[in-house]
C-alpha cells in the first residue's frame, strides 16, 4: 500500500525507502528523511522547495506546456478563451499583443468560489431540502388520522339511516381509498423527487471535498458551479384533504343525499430560494436589551397573536386580547369560571386554552369556544402548537404524583413523552408549573419549576440535555424556570422568577446571557413575536413589555 495514501500506515521516505518521512519537496513532491534531504538537492537544480511534511503539497501543480514540454503553464491568455500558456508563449507571434492573467490568481478566485458553494450548499440550500423533505413526510405520517376523521363522520352519519344505507357507505368508502391512494402517490412522487435531489446534492458536496483537497489546478479550474440548478426549487406541495358533506335524510335519493366526497384537491405553491437574504442565523444578541412598550393587563400568561396584538390570561375565568397600546380588544370567557392554565394561538390565529377544573383544551373559533381534547384521568397543565400544527399538552394524573406530554393530531393522541431510555420520569412528580415549547430544530422543552430544570427531548422524545441554571453572584435564589418560549435562532428563553430575570440559552443548553434589565419584576410568562421581539408578562403587577433583545 502507498503510504502517501494510507492514514494508517507510517510515512516512509520516498528515497531510501525505510527511513521515516522527515521532510517534503513541494516542487518534486516527494517525501524525504532528514537524511535524504542532502542527496535530493545534491544535483544543483534551484527549484527544490523543502518543506516540513506537515506543510506538503503548498505549491501549485500547474500543466505542461504543450509547445514547450520542459516548462510550466503559469498564465492564461485571455484572448485565447483563458488557454494555459507558458512564459515563452507569451513571446510568440501567436500572442503577440494579448492579455495574460496569472494562473495562480485565477485559482485562488475559483478556490474560494468553490469553497462558497459548499458553504451554501450545506448550510441553505441542503437543509432547505430537509425542510421539504420533512414536510412532506409529516404530511404522509398524518394522512392515516385525516382519512380516518372522514370515515368516522361518514359512519356517524350512516349511523341514523336504514340497513340499506349500508351499501351506499361502503361505496363511498371505496371513493375515499382510491383518493387516498392518489393522494399518498402524489406526496410520494414528490417526496422521492426531493430525496434524487438531496442525494445529487450530496455527490456534488464529496466532489468538492476532492477538489478542496486537491491542488491539482485543472480540475479546481474546470469545475462548474451547481448553485445555478440546486437554487432552482420544486414548487412546494400543498394537497387539501377532501370533505364529507352530509345531506338530509331522503329515501327516494339515498345515494345522492347521504353526502358528497370532494375530490382531491393539489395546489403548488411557488418556492423560491433567495441566496442574496440575510441568513436569520446572523441575527446576535443585543449587549442591552431594549425595552419596547408596557402594556397593562393585569395577568401572568401570554401569548403572541400578531403584529400588534397578545392574548392574556390569569386567575379569573376572563382571557383578554390587548394590542400594543394597551387597549382591551377581545374578552372570551372560560365557561368553568376558572382561570385557564395556558394559553396559546394556533397557525390560523385562533385562540386555544387549557381548562384545569374540566379536563379539557379548546378552541375559540369566531367567538365560539369548543372543545377540542378532553382528558381521562389527566389534568392539562400547560400547551403550545407545533411548526405542522400539531397540538403538544403537558399534563398531570388524578393523583398528581406523574407528569407526561402528549402530542395530538387534532383530537388525535400520537406521541406520550414520560420516561427516559432507563424508564426514569423526564418530570418532577411534584405538583408544579410546567410550561412547555418546540424549538425551530423541533426539540420539545419544557420549564419545569419543582425540578429547577429545563428538559429537553428531541421530536422522538429522546433526553437531550437538562439545564439548572447559571451560576452567578448577582443571582441569590434557587433558579426555578417557569414560561418558556424560542426565538428564531433556535436559542430558548426561560423566565427565573424569583431573581428578576430571562436566562438565554443555545439549542444545546449552553448558557448565553441573561435579560436582567428593562426594570423586570417576577418575570412569568413569555412569547416571541414573527419580528424576535420578547413579551414577558410579570406575575405580580399584571404588565406585559415588549423587549428588543436582537440585532
Amino acid at each position: 500500500m502507498d503510504p502517501r495514501s494510507s492514514a494508517q500506515d507510517v510515512h516512509r521516505c520516498d528515497l531510501c525507502e525505510t527511513a521515516i518521512v522527515h521532510s517534503y519537496c513541494d516542487f518534486c513532491h516527494v517525501n524525504l528523511c532528514k537524511l535524504c534531504i542532502a542527496d535530493h538537492i545534491s544535483d544543483g537544480y534551484d527549484k527544490h522547495k523543502i518543506v516540513p511534511f506537515q506543510e506538503r503539497r503548498s505549491t501549485l501543480i500547474y500543466p505542461k506546456c504543450g509547445t514547450h514540454p520542459h516548462k510550466n503553464c503559469d498564465l492564461q491568455c485571455k484572448n485565447c478563451n483563458d488557454i494555459f500558456v507558458c512564459s515563452s508563449c507569451t513571446a510568440s507571434e501567436t500572442h503577440k499583443g494579448h492579455i495574460f492573467v496569472d494562473v495562480s490568481e485565477v485559482y485562488t478566485t475559483k478556490k474560494n468560489a468553490i469553497a462558497d458553494e459548499a458553504n451554501k450548499l450545506e448550510n441553505l440550500i441542503s437543509p432547505t431540502y430537509d425542510e421539504i423533505a420533512l414536510d412532506l413526510e409529516n404530511q404522509l405520517a398524518n394522512l392515516d388520522g385525516g382519512y380516518e376523521n372522514l370515515t368516522t363522520a361518514m359512519s356517524k352519519q350512516g349511523e341514523q339511516w336504514h340497513r340499506e344505507i349500508d351499501i351506499i357507505i361502503n361505496k363511498k368508502k371505496t371513493e375515499i381509498s382510491e383518493i387516498k391512494v392518489k393522494h399518498r402517490d402524489l406526496l410520494q412522487k414528490h417526496l422521492d423527487e426531493i430525496k434524487q435531489i438531496q442525494a445529487l446534492i450530496n455527490q456534488t458536496l464529496i466532489a468538492i471535498e476532492e477538489i478542496k483537497k486537491s491542488t491539482e489546478v485543472s480540475p479546481t479550474i474546470e469545475y462548474s458551479s451547481k448553485i445555478r440548478e440546486f437554487s432552482k426549487l420544486p414548487p412546494k406541495v400543498k394537497i387539501t384533504l377532501p370533505t364529507f358533506i352530509p345531506k338530509p335524510l331522503d329515501h327516494k335519493k339515498l345515494y345522492n343525499m347521504f353526502g358528497q366526497i370532494t375530490p382531491l384537491s393539489t395546489a403548488t405553491e411557488q418556492n423560491v430560494l433567495s441566496l442574496n437574504q440575510p441568513n436569520t442565523s446572523v441575527k446576535t444578541l443585543l449587549d442591552e436589551p431594549e425595552l419596547v412598550a408596557t402594556i397593562q393587563t393585569g395577568y401572568q400568561n401570554v401569548t403572541y397573536l400578531n403584529e400588534d396584538c397578545v392574548w392574556t390570561s390569569g386567575l379569573t375565568k376572563d382571557i383578554k386580547c390587548f394590542n400594543i397600546k394597551g387597549e382591551l380588544l377581545h374578552t372570551v370567557s372560560n365557561k368553568s369560571g376558572q382561570g385557564p392554565n395556558d394559553i396559546a394561538v394556533d397557525s390560523e390565529g385562533n385562540l386555544l386554552f387549557c381548562d384545569g377544573t374540566s379536563g379539557t383544551v379548546n378552541k375559540v373559533n369566531n367567538g365560539q369556544t369548543e372543545e377540542l381534547i378532553r382528558l381521562q384521568g389527566w389534568w392539562p397543565c400547560s400547551l403550545c402548537v407545533t411548526s405542522n400544527g400539531d397540538l403538544l399538552v403537558s399534563m398531570y394524573s388524578d393523583d398528581k404524583t406523574e407528569y407526561k406530554v402528549v402530542r395530538y393530531s387534532g383530537s388525535t393522541e400520537k406521541q406520550t413523552i414520560q420516561f427516559d431510555d432507563e424508564g426514569k420520569p423526564l418530570y418532577s412528580r411534584k405538583l408544579g408549573t410546567k410550561y412547555i415549547t418546540e424549538n425551530r430544530n423541533h426539540d420539545i422543552c419544557v420549564a419545569d419549576n419543582e425540578a429547577r430544570a429545563v428538559v429537553v427531548v428531541n421530536q422522538n422524545g429522546k433526553l437531550r440535555w437538562r439545564y439548572v441554571g447559571h451560576r452567578s453572584v448577582t443571582k441569590k435564589k434557587p433558579f426555578k424556570p417557569y414560561g418558556i418560549t424560542t426565538d428564531s435562532q433556535s436559542r430558548i428563553l426561560t423566565a427565573d422568577c424569583g431573581n428578576h430575570c430571562i436566562h438565554i440559552l443555545d439549542q444545546d443548553g449552553q448558557f448565553l446571557r441573561y435579560i436582567d434589565n428593562c426594570d423586570l419584576e417576577y418575570p412569568w410568562g413569555l412569547c416571541v413575536d414573527n419580528n424576535d421581539n420578547l413579551f414577558v408578562s410579570e406575575h405580580f403587577k399584571g404588565n406585559v413589555k415588549k423587549i428588543k433583545f436582537l440585532r
